[in-house]
């Protein structure tokens, strides 16, 4: 049931990606870098820190809810080894694929 001239409010919850932010993610960055890019995870894992997950949702009033994300690793001495979830880098932006930070 509804109520006509009832206003439902857009509902954005999380850290809101985009993709330029995503463009700047690279392999050898450390957790400090990432965090300047990113912002703050919504999640970290207390028995795994070697991984953040960045979670955003959106519900326009009414609608259907819209969920992104994207999990980033780090190896044990703090640097990013790579990105996974719902977003790749543009075409132009990736230089390294698949490849694993070595330090």
């Amino acid at each position: 049931m509804s109520f006509p001239g009832v206003y439902r409010l857009d509902i954005p919850q999380g850290n809101l990606i985009s993709q330029d932010q995503v463009d700047q993610l690279r392999p050898g960055l450390t957790k400090r870098q990432v965090n300047f890019i990113m912002g703050t995870p919504l999640i970290q894992d207390t028995f795994d820190q070697d991984r953040w997950d960045y979670i955003y949702s959106f519900q326009p009033g009414g609608g259907e809810r819209v969920q992104e994300r994207i999990s980033i690793y780090f190896d044990d001495n703090g640097f990013m080894t790579r990105f996974d979830g719902d977003f790749e880098q543009t075409p132009e932006n990736d230089q390294f694929g698949e490849i694993t930070a070595t330090q």
